[in-house]
């Protein structure tokens, strides 16, 4: 008798709204010149930095208009530090950030 292998269930998530997916970029540890490492949570820095993987639709604005999120799919983005929550995907860490929350898009 053969045992069945499990297969991984791929996982697909949507935000909604005004809410963006981002693949972060792993921060630097930085090292100075004598050896000593400064973990990231040392660092002054207060935002992350990572590529837009999916959007949600946009957000319905006081007159009932759909108003759509301003980044799109691919897009480099910086975003508040803390903005967001973390989740992860298929052993992959994302944010879940919302729109207000980016504070730029690099070009």
């Amino acid at each position: 008798m053969t045992a069945k292998k499990n297969t991984d269930k791929i996982q697909t998530i949507v935000p909604v709204g005004d809410r963006v997916l981002v693949g972060f970029s792993k921060k630097e540890e930085t090292q100075t010149q004598s050896g000593i490492i400064i973990p990231d949570s040392a660092s002054q820095k207060k935002q992350g930095q990572g590529k837009v993987v999916a959007v949600g639709e946009g957000k319905i604005d006081d007159s009932g208009n759909l108003v759509p999120v301003q980044v799109k799919v691919g897009d480099t983005i910086v975003f508040s530090e803390y903005a967001g929550e973390k989740v992860s995907i298929n052993d992959e860490d994302y944010y879940v950030v919302s729109e207000s929350n980016i504070l730029a898009i690099i070009k």
